[in-house]
């Protein structure tokens, strides 16, 4: 199977990890992708937005499968050309992602399918927003209608702070599609208990759980600072109701799935439930309309089926006819390095050493973000600049591996958090 992969982060990176290892994959192209995937596979450069050049980069190497890693394609509908050029593609066409593209019509679609999720207003004026933070008090949970990059949330108990962020979501631009429409904020309740993340394969009809993993998203230890995009994440979850997968299954994805497939926009790709274990129950935080990151860092780690048979199964409508994905015994824990002033504005050019002597230690494997290459030498360019992923025969081993490479990165000013999965 020829296959090409979208995009250039830590995501894509663990994407194509797991592909290049798999029996089933003879040839695997990214495009653009980052130093780490050009380890593994041919890198083309692309503009990922522009469906028409995604679809011809897949006709002109035979691709039999194209996966589209980031939201801002799939929300701009890159997947649709694909599937007009006649090449089987993973990833929602642009219908079917606004389930990520638009929060409000996320929360539309969960009401119509009976799903469990917070109590929330959608407003489109700033006196609207403040009548929503007065109704639910604090804290005080405020969202871009639109795509963030993971940063569209704010949760807070400063009510200035929460006014100020609904208002830099209302002033954007809401007329690229690639941020999902209209500008709009949704204010929310806020929903207590831990936060796990589970990905679903979904064929249009059919749904495949992945493993279940919990991420980090707040900058420093404790839960301290601002929202990021995900500082660390590990799986499995020892302390998960036994239930959880099925739950989900049940009461989310799949009629989540079928609602789509009732209104003409059937989904097809990968439905990331972000959901709180609540003191009144499952309760979804957000949808996403692709693998998370950091999540998929942690959970393909621990993969040892084909992934890329599972996928290309999703994109052809025959997920029945695949067998159940399959995981080792052991874990694997995600710790993100960061730039200098991430999640704000970031120090570029760094130099980055020690990967290869952290990829020299047992089960340590570091994964790209933001990185560049400059005369030869590894450079930041980005907020979050790798992924370093360690495994092990469970949670605590997984978590030594990982700090371990982490100890071996060299990176001016570089932050990340010491208590991923700490005490578990």
């Amino acid at each position: 199977m020829k296959i090409l992969l979208i995009g250039s982060g830590a995501r894509e990176h663990a994407l194509a990890r797991a592909l290049a290892h798999d029996p089933s994959v003879d040839e695997l192209v990214v495009g653009p992708g980052n130093p780490g995937t050009a380890t593994l596979a041919r890198s083309i450069t692309l503009d990922i937005l522009d469906g028409a050049a995604v679809a011809a980069a897949a006709q002109e190497m035979a691709a039999d499968l194209v996966v589209v890693g980031p939201e801002a394609p799939l929300v701009a509908g890159v997947v649709d050309a694909v599937r007009e050029a006649g090449i089987a593609c993973f990833g929602p066409g642009a219908a079917a992602a606004r389930l990520e593209g638009s929060k409000a019509f996320a929360k539309e679609i969960m009401a119509a399918a009976a799903v469990p999720t917070a109590m929330a207003h959608v407003c489109t004026t700033l006196e609207q927003v403040t009548a929503a933070l007065d109704a639910f008090g604090a804290p005080y949970v405020v969202k871009d209608d639109g795509l963030a990059a993971g940063k569209g949330v704010v949760v807070t108990d400063d009510r200035e702070a929460a006014i100020a962020h609904a208002r830099a979501c209302l002033d954007r631009d809401g007329g690229d599609p690639a941020t999902g429409g209209a500008p709009g904020v949704i204010v929310e309740e806020y929903l207590d208990g831990p936060e796990v993340s589970l990905f679903c394969v979904c064929d249009g009809t059919d749904v495949v759980p992945l493993a279940p993993a919990q991420d980090y998203k707040r900058l420093g230890d404790g839960d301290a600072g601002p929202n990021t995009g995900g500082m660390g994440a590990y799986s499995p979850l020892p302390w998960a109701p036994e239930d959880l997968t099925d739950q989900v299954v049940t009461r989310v994805a799949k009629p989540v799935v079928a609602e789509m497939a009732r209104r003409g926009t059937p989904f097809t790709g990968l439905l990331y439930c972000g959901l709180a274990l609540t003191s009144r129950g499952l309760r979804v935080v957000e949808f996403n309309v692709r693998f998370g990151d950091p999540e998929t860092q942690a959970v393909l780690a621990r993969l040892t089926s084909s992934l890329g048979e599972l996928l290309h199964a999703a994109a052809t409508g025959r997920l029945g006819a695949v067998p159940s994905p399959e995981w080792n015994a052991g874990a694997a824990v995600t710790v993100v390095v960061a730039a200098h002033g991430y999640p704000g504005s970031v120090r570029k050019g760094d130099a980055i050493g020690g990967v290869e002597e952290a990829e020299s230690l047992a089960g340590v494997h570091v994964l790209h973000a933001g990185t560049a290459t400059d005369g030869g030498a590894l450079v930041a360019s980005g907020g979050r600049v790798l992924s370093v992923v360690g495994t092990g025969s469970d949670i605590a081993a997984a978590r030594a591996a990982a700090y371990r490479g982490v100890d071996r990165i060299g990176l001016a000013d570089a932050q990340h958090r010491t208590d991923i999965a700490a005490g578990l």
